[in-house]
């Protein structure tokens, strides 16, 4: 005999111990199917710049469900996990670190002893990461975890390097890129991230060489003027066409600059007239290009104007700002301010203002990676879910530029390229180079720089499989299969991965990118520290279960989109997981350990509620296969939700207890047959969803021999189709439910009994309604059953219909008229009460105007409801009256 089941579940007890069982027993590697065809994910790997928050918890169960369905089907699953060292975040937070407890800069301390202090955070964090994920129950494969930075992964990184550079996209040079002035680092385009700044436009005039007036221009950066070199009009501007090839004088540092026309400017903003400053803005770079325009640069990396800004040297940005806007004054220079709402750019890591600016950096040749990749979402070789986000992925690689992937920092993979100290001979190779080729010196110094994070995550899929080695992993699980990740790192990161696998691995790195959405908390914002709204995931395990935070995930989510959090979410999955134990404990206690070696005979003997139970589980267990490889996975788990509650412990149960109870050993075992093997297709389906509470609960199945884990995933089954079964006990449930309505409505206790009276043109219902009276007896208090005919109907007597059938209730066998009047009119006054004080309340317009407007909304809710039920009441006492 097995042990019986506590009478509550405690997760705490199980999750941990679960946990540590399937890993000893090898169930999270592939080899646990060896000869099944590959399903493979790579995880989005977590910055080590923190702990788990519920974006990995939202990310991370959405993997766990697929890899485990995955898993139970047959196929070799492979859920590879992995960190990624997150070069700018990671160096803030170590710098920080430094300042705070050793009152050190990173430069004082050194390069070496810095990276040692940035190892020793990765280690603490990728340990605490990955503890984490175990936590929520995580399958991955940890003997195959990885790191952005491990040997394999940077050996990988100067393997993508050197090909991309040996084929000529990879360069060094001079181009405007992103700096972050705090971080004093290059940035991507995608590493800026956009806000709404209420600035000014300042209106300066450039007076004209010859004496002959001046051009106004308009600026929101008045300090970068020191860096024009030029001013643009449109060349059909008939009010400048005049000018064209003429100068003006650049206010303050009183040196001439020429009046170029370029089709860039737009003639309808301002004056059409556009200071041109190359070194300091992306468009004025490009015609600064066309146009053989100087670019002077006049920012330090720190935000801090340099020489060539003459007077203004040495100051903040900020502060030459103002500088110069007095001193535009002064002259009689500045003709108007103006407020300005527009967007400015800021670093996604630390939200300093981002500066643009001219420097030599390493950038990527976007244009002859970004065509293959558009085709392959295109010719459907990736398909994104839902599809609607094609067009985020389709708009940054139609409009892309040049990547740049130098990074001045010290955490990170370096650059593999190496400058001879004699000659300035510059080589890029995987391995460090002995001598130099030109001239022989053997003085060389590697290049200062790191790479984007980006650059080494664009590797992601096929470097953790080993390569540039072709590992037997890389051969069997390369491409993978589906990409789980959120909609705002599509062109970070995904877009990346598809270029880098067709470039270096010649097919894309996935098949489908399964996109969800933000975790929002219940008023729709984002989760952030600065909000103070985040929620800790590993709390909600601690409060309410691994296996309620999952299901309450999963249940709200769609693909692409968000979920709106509530912790009442939470504890509704936590009562359902109840429900199930509950039912589990009911069944097994009912239950004869030798049950499924009676299947032969159970089968035989099947009632048709028997049936329908089956029959229903097997329209649930297709339906449910079918959604889950639509990724549709919040509709599969409502689905199996809705069944094991409703149906099966709500109806199923109830109707078979008598059976249970009874002396009859034939139907006894059917119904116990039928309980089991619909209890374990329940268990099964729920797996991926709740894998800690189903495999504990299968422990105690009389019949199991394995865990389930590792059991067969349900399919649809031809033994269990009974349509007319199926039809027959819905027929059933309806009358049911129609008479405890009555009952309710009534407000009569179960313990009054009530005979039926029926009316149908159709026999067989008569037959079934008096074959089935014991289900009625049980389920709806029904003392007999008897037909009738028109004439029979008293004027006493409510109905409900149900098909073809009447149904009529004798109401003096319910209710004692009298005691229900003043039962009723007490109600009513009750009401009026609560009626009149909300009404009130809500005519204040003190309260209205003033109080928050969920309040308000309260209480318009209360008053609908009021005189709703109000209604009701003084529907059923002008009844009782008659």
């Amino acid at each position: 005999m097995k042990k019986e089941m506590s009478k509550t579940y405690n997760p705490k007890e199980v999750e941990d111990q679960t946990y540590t069982r399937w890993q000893e027993k090898g169930y999270f590697k592939p080899e646990v199917n060896p000869d099944g065809k590959p399903f493979t994910i790579v995880m989005p790997p977590p910055n080590i710049t923190g702990q788990l928050h519920m974006g990995h918890a939202f990310d991370g169960t959405l993997q766990d469900v697929l890899t485990r369905y995955k898993r139970m089907d047959g196929y070799s699953a492979l859920w590879l996990p992995g960190t990624d060292h997150a070069s700018i975040a990671t160096e803030v937070k170590v710098v920080d670190k430094l300042r705070q407890e050793e009152g050190k800069t990173k430069q004082e301390i050194g390069r070496e002893a810095y990276l040692e202090r940035a190892w020793d955070w990765a280690l603490t964090y990728k340990t605490r990461i990955t503890d984490q994920l175990k936590k929520l129950g995580a399958s991955c494969d940890w003997s195959r975890e990885r790191f952005t930075m491990d040997e394999g992964c940077s050996q990988a990184v100067n393997e993508a390097f050197v090909s991309l550079y040996e084929k000529g996209l990879i360069y060094k040079g001079s181009r405007i890129i992103n700096w972050c002035t705090t971080c004093k680092t290059a940035l991507s385009e995608a590493e800026v991230e956009y806000a709404e700044q209420q600035g000014h436009l300042w209106h300066i005039r450039y007076p004209l060489t010859d004496g002959d007036g001046y051009l106004v221009v308009a600026t929101t950066r008045p300090e970068t003027m020191l860096g024009d070199s030029g001013v643009a009009v449109h060349p059909e501007d008939e009010r400048y066409q005049h000018l064209i090839g003429k100068t003006v004088r650049l206010p303050l540092l009183n040196k001439e600059i020429i009046i170029v026309a370029d089709d860039y400017v737009d003639m309808s903003f301002g004056t059409g007239v556009v200071k041109m400053t190359p070194a300091h803005d992306p468009n004025d770079y490009e015609v600064g290009l066309r146009h053989h325009l100087e670019q002077i640069r006049v920012l330090n990396d720190d935000g801090t104007m340099n020489e060539l800004a003459e007077k203004y040297a040495g100051m903040d940005r900020y502060d030459c700002r103002k500088a110069v806007v007095e001193d535009l004054k002064d002259l009689g220079l500045l003709e108007k301010i103006e407020e300005h709402q527009h967007n400015v750019g800021e670093c996604y890591r630390c939200s300093t203002t981002v500066e643009t600016m001219t420097s030599e950096q390493w950038f990527v040749k976007m244009e002859p990676l970004a065509g293959p990749a558009l085709d392959a979402v295109r010719n459907h070789e990736t398909d994104f879910i839902p599809e609607r986000f094609n067009k985020i992925y389709y708009n940054w690689l139609e409009n892309i530029r040049d990547w740049c992937i130098s990074r001045q920092l010290w955490w990170g993979h370096r650059i593999p390229a190496y400058y001879c100290d004699d000659c300035g001979e510059m080589m890029v190779s995987k391995e460090a180079p002995e001598s130099c080729p030109k001239c022989g010196c053997t003085q060389l110094s590697q290049d200062e720089d790191v790479l984007d994070t980006w650059f080494s995550s664009g590797l992601w899929p096929f470097s953790t499989l080993g390569w540039p080695e072709n590992t037997e992993d890389l051969k069997k699980f390369y491409p993978t299969t589906v990409l789980v990740t959120g909609y705002d790192i599509i062109f970070f990161w995904v877009a990346r991965m598809i270029f880098m696998g067709l470039f270096e691995m010649g097919e894309t790195p996935f098949k489908d990118v399964y996109i969800h959405g933000l975790v929002r908390d219940s008023q729709g914002r984002k989760m952030s520290k600065s909000l103070g709204n985040g929620i800790d995931p590993l709390e909600l395990i601690e409060t309410y279960s691994a296996d309620a935070l999952r299901f309450t995930i999963i249940t709200g989510n769609s693909a692409g989109n968000d979920i709106r959090w509530q912790d009442e979410k939470v504890e509704s999955s936590r009562n359902f997981l109840n429900k199930i134990w509950n039912a589990a404990r009911f069944v097994l206690m009912n239950l004869d350990e030798d049950i499924m070696d009676k299947k032969d005979q159970a089968l035989a003997n099947l009632e048709n509620t028997d049936k329908w139970i089956l029959s229903r589980m097997n329209t649930i267990v297709a339906e449910v296969n079918h959604n889950m490889t639509k990724y549709e996975l919040g509709i599969a788990a409502s689905k199996i939700y809705d069944f094991a509650w409703n149906e099966y412990c709500d109806w199923y149960i109830e109707l078979v207890k008598p059976r249970l109870y009874g002396e009859e050993e034939q139907t006894k075992i059917s119904a116990q047959y039928t309980l089991r093997v619909v209890l374990d297709t329940i268990l099964r389906l729920l797996h991926p969803f709740t894998p800690f509470i189903t495999e504990e609960i299968n422990g105690y199945l009389p019949g199991t021999t394995g865990d389930i884990m590792v059991a067969q995933w349900p399919h649809f089954n031809e033994t269990y189709v009974f349509p007319e079964d199926e039809k027959q006990v819905e027929f059933l449930m309806a009358a049911i439910r129609s008479i405890r309505n009555i009952r309710a409505e009534m407000d009569v206790p179960n313990s009054k009994k009530t005979q039926l009276f029926l009316i149908s043109n159709n026999p067989k219902h008569l037959t079934l309604m008096a074959d089935s009276l014991h289900y009625f007896q049980k389920l709806a208090s029904v003392s007999t059953i008897l037909p009738i005919t028109k004439a029979d109907i008293k004027d006493n007597y409510v109905s409900a219909v149900v098909e073809d059938l009447e149904i009529y209730i004798n109401l003096d066998e319910l209710v004692d008229k009298e005691k229900e009047i003043t039962r009723l009119e007490t109600e009513k006054k009750k009401l009026q009460q609560e009626i009149d004080r909300v009404t009130q309340k809500l005519g204040n317009k003190g309260f209205t105007d003033k109080a928050p407007e969920k309040v308000v909304e309260s209480e318009r809710d209360k008053q609908k409801k009021f005189l709703e039920t109000m209604a009701k009441v003084l529907e059923r006492l002008e009844y009782f009256k008659k």
